[in-house]
């Protein structure tokens, strides 16, 4: 997915995750790439309900050339949004740092998340945490460029 110039982009409705991305798109990713000490990313979806364009921002980590993020929703019980999106919408697009592309979302496969999975907790430990706390198995989303 290309964003066309035309379209709003919804921010997260989270109020300190809207002013992370604020500071992100106004500084080209200068101010919010890096946030509380972790390697951020913004990530857009489309909206599986809506269809409106929504953008949220992620801690990563890197697999070769591809962006890895985790659906923890703070070890709630249930899936973050834009991971429901995305499962219904694979086409999305990322920004890291200044770097801005398409990329095709997908799951980890059972045989890749538990390689990934311990590479998201050494990036961000407190992950170990929130699988902890939720009986849902948190799922390990893999960000691969368009060529």
């Amino acid at each position: 997915m290309t964003t066309p110039e035309s379209e709003e982009v919804v921010d997260s409705p989270t109020g300190w995750v809207a002013k992370h991305i604020q500071k992100y798109v106004e500084s080209d990713g200068q101010d919010g790439h890096k946030f509380n000490g972790y390697d951020s990313l913004l990530l857009t979806t489309r909206g599986r309900k809506s269809g409106k364009l929504r953008r949220t921002a992620l801690i990563y980590g890197r697999d070769g050339d591809d962006h890895v993020v985790v659906g923890s929703n703070g070890g709630a019980d249930h899936h973050p949004a834009w991971y429901l999106n995305l499962l219904e919408h694979p086409e999305v697009d990322v920004q890291v740092g200044a770097d801005k592309f398409a990329a095709q979302a997908r799951v980890a496969t059972d045989e890749e998340k538990p390689r990934l999975w311990e590479l998201m907790v050494s990036v961000f430990p407190t992950y170990a945490g929130y699988q902890k706390k939720t009986s849902r198995t948190i799922p390990v989303v893999i960000l691969q460029r368009e060529k």
